[in-house]
């Protein structure tokens, strides 16, 4: 059986992944910021770290993996949002996180072994930044605590950029207390109106970067296997989290391993509200697209490649599904998963292989043996598919059987005009139906299956009559 093999951004090669210690593999990705529902690019890294997480579990076992995911619960949207609506910050982080569980759990994701929310961590951003500053890696200035980039020489390693490209190109603030332009705010001032905590430096609130290198350092120590996320946040997020933790630990290696996501597209296009290609993972559900749909989408292309969301997409992974169900119906997941359907997942998270080879399963499911079919469901399984938690959505959108006699009675009826070439007759039934959510795909000698999309609507065969 091969060895996992990911694709370090750091390095910038696939690697065999070597855990520092395989009794405890540790991982931390980042999280929400938790003020507004969680947009479809949002659930893209739940996803993939989510099969990854699972994958890890596999093969080191369940209760030898941690998995950290945070919760930013402190950060000027949130403010902006408390003051635009006039709710407590607190109100509004609380419903904010239990939609974002609730969403991501739609789409089958596990929860994480913890999930630290940064404001139960401020003490320990606190005694981060005082080793920083007592490190000769910090200063204070104009009521702000800078970390100073200079004092850091592999600065720019992460993301592959040199200093001087990183100010032309991103977004830097500038600001008259800095050294240098490209030092970050580790702590600033808060003024009475806004969340603030009493600390050396007066009363503040931490940047954005410190947060996830305090609650990583004490949730998995100074040095663990692998971080992940966005590549959004390559830089700067994850670049300044480098420089932080390694000056304050210098005696760790913060993370081994480094992966990231591509970003989102919607049908072709970046998700825009001015394109109206804008939604939430709770606009879809509520669309009546089941999330394992949505999952299966995602994971029909490889995590580092741009993934492209269409209505189109979302109809074939619901026809798939919905075979496969029906295909693995009463039968029991099988014990020992196929190691080619392994071997690609393990080769740095392959999920678009990995459902190829369940396809290969499908396609044998008849087989006299059965093992196809509990191959196909225990390998579904350890993508989170097929799983009994994600099944709901079919028996809610099961036909009832005055809907299927409908159905059988107007596809006789098509074929009766098609014999007797009333072809708009018969064209007007296919269209009726495509109109009504119902997808056909006919044989010339008449016969036919036919899949639901997720926007069935039985009310509008009648007036197919």
């Amino acid at each position: 059986m091969s060895s996992i093999r990911l694709y370090n951004t750091r390095t910038r090669t696939k690697q065999d992944f070597s855990p520092i210690d395989p009794a405890d593999i540790r991982m931390y990705v980042c999280g929400p910021t938790v003020y507004d529902r969680a947009h479809l690019g949002n659930a893209r890294p739940v996803v993939v770290f989510d099969v990854l997480f699972r994958l890890l579990r596999h093969v080191y076992g369940g209760g030898h993996v941690t998995y950290v995911r945070n919760f930013t619960d402190v950060d000027d949207k949130i403010n902006a949002r408390a003051a635009a609506t006039g709710r407590e910050i607190s109100a509004i982080t609380a419903e904010t996180t239990r939609w974002f569980l609730q969403d991501m759990g739609a789409l089958g994701a596990l929860e994480p072994t913890h999930m630290p929310r940064a404001t139960a961590y401020i003490g320990q951003m606190i005694a981060m930044i005082g080793d920083l500053i007592g490190a000769g890696h910090a200063y204070e200035a104009g009521g702000h605590v800078l970390f100073s980039v200079a004092s850091y020489p592999d600065y720019g390693k992460l993301s592959g950029r040199a200093v001087d490209d990183m100010i032309a190109g991103a977004r830097v603030e500038v600001a008259p207390y800095k050294r240098d332009p490209m030092d970050f705010v580790l702590w600033k001032p808060s003024t009475p109106d806004l969340p603030g905590w009493d600390s050396p430096w007066g009363r503040g609130r931490p940047g954005w970067h410190i947060e996830c290198s305090a609650m990583s350092h004490d949730l998995l120590g100074d040095s663990f296997d692998i971080h992940g996320g966005g590549n959004d946040l390559i830089f700067p997020h994850h670049e300044n989290e480098v420089a932080q933790s390694c000056c304050a630990h210098p005696e760790g290696a913060f993370a081994n391993f480094w992966l990231h996501n591509e970003m989102l597209q919607v049908e072709g296009k970046k998700m825009s509200k001015s394109l109206g290609n804008f939604f939430t993972v709770r606009d879809l559900l509520d669309r009546g697209v089941p999330g394992e749909v949505i999952r299966f989408v995602f994971l029909s292309t490889h995590y580092r490649k741009p993934m492209d969301w269409t209505a189109e997409k979302a109809r074939e992974a619901e026809a798939v599904l919905r075979k496969w169900r029906h295909l693995t119906e009463g039968v029991e997941p099988a014990a020992e998963l196929d190691p080619m359907f392994l071997d690609r997942l393990k080769n740095d998270l392959d999920t678009a292989g990995s459902i190829a080879q369940l396809h290969f399963f499908a396609s044998h499911a008849h087989e006299v043996s059965g093992q196809m079919r509990s191959q196909l469901l225990g390998c579904a399984n350890l993508l989170g598919l097929l799983t009994p938690e994600l099944g709901t959505w079919l028996e809610s959108k099961d036909l009832d059987p005055l809907a299927t006699e409908k159905i059988e009675a107007l596809m006789a009826e098509r074929w009766q005009a098609r014999q007797a070439k009333d072809w708009p007759r018969a064209d007007r039934i296919r269209d009726g139906l495509n109109a009504a959510g119902v997808r056909i795909q006919e044989n010339k000698d008449g016969s036919y299956t036919y899949d639901l999309t997720s926007g069935f609507d039985p009310a509008r065969l009648k007036g197919l009559e």
